[in-house]
């Protein structure tokens, strides 16, 4: 795979571009727009587990996350020949990516790699100890994330049978969604949840997380294309256009059931329209994005209610509703609006049988994440505890897991 290339500079420059603002997603994006959603006495636990996670999946890709997602070895996984980077040189290229650096690649790919686990944060938010967080994103990134990278964009089974993910809504939404559900599940309720649930903290930084998350989302998506091209200015295009749309949809549900709107769903709206486009966004053209983000709003609305009110699932941060389920309807969706006749870039089969693709791979992820996910936390649970005693959450984890408060009292 490595080999002497011709590197275009355009490319080159649009993908470290790219870097930049997936890396910006998550700190500050997420770290910010989650921060503001917990009480006060746990802002800084969220912030350091952005942080943080950013940091040890940053070494572990160095090691061999990275090998395992996009190095040769067979349809499940690969295998072990790039670790520590090896063979990735000044003049290295990787075969997904014939016209840049492959350590621009690698890099790409790690802010990919860094958000995902950092999605999950929403779920187990203010009830999770640091240790068993650190463990279990660790194992995560490595037995879930890197295998199911794999399947889809490093030569794996999903991408060989013609699987439909332009960005992630497989890899990086649907994976963790599902992730953060059974960890949420597992960990149990917050003290006083469903009838006295907690408020959101300071709805400025939540906002402003959000807005960094919308820009950042360009690289993610547009940065996907691998290049400085038409694909990528398409891709931006309709990312914008679903995150809109998801947007106003979210909002004018919520100012018709409940009087009035709200900053928050506006924004929680955005975030789910830029998670449905995120599979198709160098698929479909302008109308199927609008139609994405329409679906996705009112979808993943109808979800947020299901998953709290029906179930009485803490999801503390509604992660699985917002990423899971949104992921769901956006790789749907990607197998009807990829169609030339709707707009689309085209498809190589029928409508009805990438559809059916297209849910075989969000079958797969689900379960495959899942289960692993639940061995994962079960493991950690009998080695640090998941939970912190119910003295350290009432008091807060800000103070009682790091000494420290986010603001002076």
């Amino acid at each position: 795979m490595a080999a002497e290339a011709k590197i275009n500079g355009g490319d080159t420059a649009w993908i470290l571009t790219s870097t930049t603002l997936v890396l910006f997603m998550t700190i500050p994006g997420l770290a910010l727009f989650y921060g503001g959603l917990v009480r006060t006495k746990n802002v800084l636990s969220v912030l350091m587990q952005c942080f943080s996670i950013t940091c040890l999946v940053s070494i572990l890709w160095l090691i061999c996350a990275y090998s395992l997602a996009f190095s040769d070895s067979n349809a499940l996984v690969g295998g072990l020949g790039k670790m520590f980077f090896k063979g990735v040189g000044l003049k290295s290229i990787h075969s997904a990516a014939s016209t840049i650096p492959e350590t621009v690649f690698a890099m790409f790919q790690l802010t990919f790699a860094i958000i995902t686990p950092a999605l999950i944060v929403g779920a187990y938010a203010e009830r999770m100890k640091f240790s068993a967080m650190l463990i279990f994103s660790g194992a995560w990134l490595i037995l879930v994330y890197a295998p199911i990278a794999h399947w889809v964009w490093g030569g794996g089974w999903l991408g060989n049978l013609g699987a439909l993910d332009f960005a992630g809504g497989t890899v990086v939404h649907i994976n963790s969604g599902i992730s953060a559900l059974i960890a949420a599940i597992l960990l149990g309720k917050r003290h006083g949840f469903p009838d006295q649930p907690p408020s959101p903290h300071n709805l400025t930084m939540t906002v402003t997380g959000a807005a960094m998350l919308w820009i950042g989302w360009f690289g993610f998506n547009a940065g996907s294309a691998v290049a400085a091209s038409g694909t990528a200015g398409m891709a931006m295009l309709v990312t914008h256009m679903s995150s809109a749309a998801a947007a106003l949809t979210w909002m004018f549900i919520e100012w018709s059931k409940f009087g009035k709107p709200s900053a928050l769903g506006l924004v929680t709206g955005a975030v789910v329209g830029l998670v449905g486009i995120t599979p198709a966004s160098g698929f479909v053209g302008p109308v199927g994005g609008l139609i994405i983000g329409i679906a996705t709003g009112a979808i993943c609305f109808s979800a947020v209610g299901v998953i709290k009110k029906t179930f009485k699932i803490d999801d503390s941060l509604d992660v699985f509703p917002i990423h899971g389920v949104g992921g769901m309807v956006g790789a749907i969706l990607t197998g009807v609006f990829a169609s030339a006749s709707l707009g689309g870039a085209g498809l190589e089969k029928s409508m009805s049988s990438q559809i059916g693709i297209q849910f075989i791979s969000i079958i797969a992820t689900l379960v495959y994440a899942g289960v692993l996910s639940f061995i994962i936390l079960k493991i950690v649970d009998s080695i640090v505890g998941l939970r912190v005693s119910a003295d350290d959450e009432q008091v807060g984890l800000d103070p009682s897991l790091h000494n420290e408060t986010g603001y002076e009292i």
